[in-house]
Parts: structure tokens; sequence; C-alpha cells
């Protein structure tokens, strides 16, 4: 595995600490909603790529003939042998040299991990690798050009520039936000069509959850992740379905 790691869950309780302990029910529910519109009914070789714990596992298992989970983190792979008991593969590895055939898989999906990778590129390069031809891949990248930091930097709160293309790396965290235009060009690049984009967690807000409520949101969310906000890139996630060419 490589040693260069921007976010290294072993030995760390993300499904505890980061999902069960916090107020995460509608980012939850926005990320199955995006998965259930993206992925494939029927599906024969599927990997769920820094798939973590298997959060997720529930919304591909019934569509997928055999499903591995790939995690850098033993730690979270661990979790998900001890939810699912060999209903699906578990391999760790590392996102750039992922220890998986050629053409080895007919889809495959990456939620929530983009944000830790210094080297896009080479990530989505060895995604195709791995890919049947026309297979497809559901990627999830953090979004660099939303509202309220459009907002915070016309207002001068923030030195960030929401407009400019270079991925953003937050102070303070191994986190990296990507602006839609620099990561499209990442994807076509390494040669996938962009089949399908939907705006996910339009309304991650703690000031919209209390005053709206969670259940609300999430019906909200459901009518508000396609048309013209996914033209937008508006919402903090934006979810690409991608085809191999």
């Amino acid at each position: 595995m490589s040693r260069k790691v921007l976010a290294d869950y072993n030995g760390y309780d993300y499904k505890k600490i980061f999902w069960e302990d916090a107020d995460r029910e509608y980012e939850d529910a926005a990320d199955r909603m995006a998965i259930r519109k993206l992925l494939p009914e029927k599906m024969g070789e599927f990997a769920d790529l820094c798939g973590g714990y298997g959060r997720l596992a529930d919304e591909y298992l019934s569509r997928a003939k055999h499903a591995t989970l790939f995690d850098y983190s033993k730690t979270e792979l661990e979790q998900a042998q001890e939810k699912y008991h060999g209903k699906l593969s578990t391999v760790a590895g590392d996102i750039y040299e992922m220890p998986f055939s050629d053409g080895n898989f007919d889809a495959v999906m990456m939620i929530r991990a983009t944000h830790h990778f210094e080297h896009l590129d080479r990530a989505m390069r060895e995604i195709h690798r791995i890919l049947k031809t026309d297979g497809v891949a559901v990627v999830e990248v953090a979004n660099k050009k939303t509202l309220p930091k459009k907002i915070r930097y016309i207002l001068r709160r923030s030195k960030v520039n929401p407009y400019s293309l270079e991925p953003q790396k937050i102070d303070g965290y191994n986190i990296i936000n990507y602006h839609p235009k620099y990561v499209e060009k990442v994807f076509k690049e390494a040669g996938f069509k962009i089949d399908k984009v939907l705006s996910v967690s339009n309304f991650r807000s703690g000031k919209l959850k209390k005053m709206f409520g969670t259940k609300r949101l999430i019906r909200m969310e459901n009518r508000a992740q396609g048309g013209l906000l996914a033209k937008m890139r508006f919402a903090p996630s934006i979810y690409y379905r991608l085809i191999k060419i």
C-alpha cells in the first residue's frame, strides 16, 4: 500500500463517530437516493471503492451478482465482515494500485472518497483500468463552488476563490474540494464519458435541519437532485455516472 495517505481510518471508528453519533440522517438518505438513481439495476461483478464499513451496501447487494468492498482501512473492512457475514468480499489496498485485473468489473461506485485524494487523475485512470468497456462508474466529488462558498468569497470572508479551477485543500483538514470543470476534465482525460449528473445534499445545513426538520428536507432533496440544480452543479456533493469508453 502507498504510504502517502491523506486520511488513514485504520484504528478510527468512522462508523460510530462520523455517522452514528452525529446528526447525519439527511446526508445518508441523500447519498442513498442518488445511488438508486445512478447504479444499474442489474450488475455482474461490482465494487464499492473506498466503501469503508459498507454503509451503503444495502443499496447494491440486491443488484449485483457479486460485490466487492475495497478500502484502505482494515478496521472498517472488519466491521463490514461482522455485519454482512460473507454477503460481499472485502479487499484492502491502495486506490492508486488496486489488486484487480484489467476489465474485472461491470460497475463500481466511489462515494465520499475523492476529497481524500491528492492525485484524482491517477485514481480515475486506475478505475478506468479495472472496468470493462462500457462499464459504469458512479463517483461523488466534494464541490468547491457551492453558493455559501461564493457568498463568503464575495463578502471577503474567505480567501478561497470558488471560481478558480485548481483543487482546494482545506487548511487543518485532510480534505480537498474540487471545481466541477476540473473533475469533469479529469474524467474525460481518464477515458470516461459523463452520462448523468446529480446535485446531492442540496440542503446540508444545521440551520435548515432545525427550520424544516430532517424528514421534510429528505423529501425536498429527492426532487432537487436532478434538473436545474444538477446543471448548476449546486450542492456540496456532485454525483456523476460515468461510462468507460
